[in-house]
């Protein structure tokens, strides 16, 4: 099992992005699978339904949004739910939904304590609210920005060029290092952003 942490602002697209994502990942899935191709655990209920059925072993809320995924809620530990999600499901990949004030670099050296999971980060930014959050939210920012592999630009569909070129230039300034892609939501994203996400390329 792989971890995926994804992490953004309230409103900047994790839920449209998360379950696109989800699709790619569980297109293979055969209705004969026993485990799930992808399990999404949601640290908070968020726009995604999850209904109150609670598995036989406890612990968390389930729902099967679709062939090869499942959702659950988070309750209690981090570290006790991936490992219960990992015991009883052992998906290919599970994609933890961060809240929009959540330090995705801290809950993945929460996890780094499981041996043998291989984590990843990729966050989600807003571009058209991004001049507006920047300044009172810098260091919320900077705290979901730090240690991301991949950093997704959202909503490029709703700002200009010259804006969007701002938008780019400032999330280099706050991690160097990350793949940066620019989408919309609104439309199937380029399964070579999900790769790229994914550490696939």
């Amino acid at each position: 099992m792989k971890v995926l942490i994804l992490g953004g602002f309230l409103g900047s697209g994790k839920t449209s992005s998360l379950l696109q994502l989800a699709r790619y990942i569980a297109r293979d899935a055969k209705p004969t699978d026993t485990n799930p191709k992808v399990v999404i655990l949601e640290n908070e209920i968020g726009e995604i339904g999850v209904d109150d059925k609670v598995l036989a072993s406890g612990g968390y809320k389930v729902d099967t949004l679709f062939q090869g995924c499942a959702c659950c809620t988070m309750s209690g530990e981090v570290v006790m739910n991936v490992l219960k999600i990992k015991e009883d499901m052992n998906p290919e990949w599970l994609i933890i939904e961060a809240t929009g004030v959540a330090y995705p670099v801290k809950i993945k050296e929460t996890i780094e304590e499981i041996e043998g999971l291989e984590v990843r980060i990729a966050a989600l930014t807003d571009a058209k609210r991004w001049k507006r959050l920047l300044i009172p939210m810098k260091n919320l920012i900077k705290d979901q920005l730090e240690g991301a592999q991949t950093i997704l630009i959202n909503k490029i569909d709703l700002v200009d060029e010259e804006m969007l070129a701002f938008v780019e230039e400032s999330v280099r300034g706050f991690n160097e290092n990350a793949k940066i892609f620019k989408i919309t939501t609104t439309t199937d994203v380029d399964t070579a952003v999900w790769k790229a996400v994914l550490g696939e390329e």
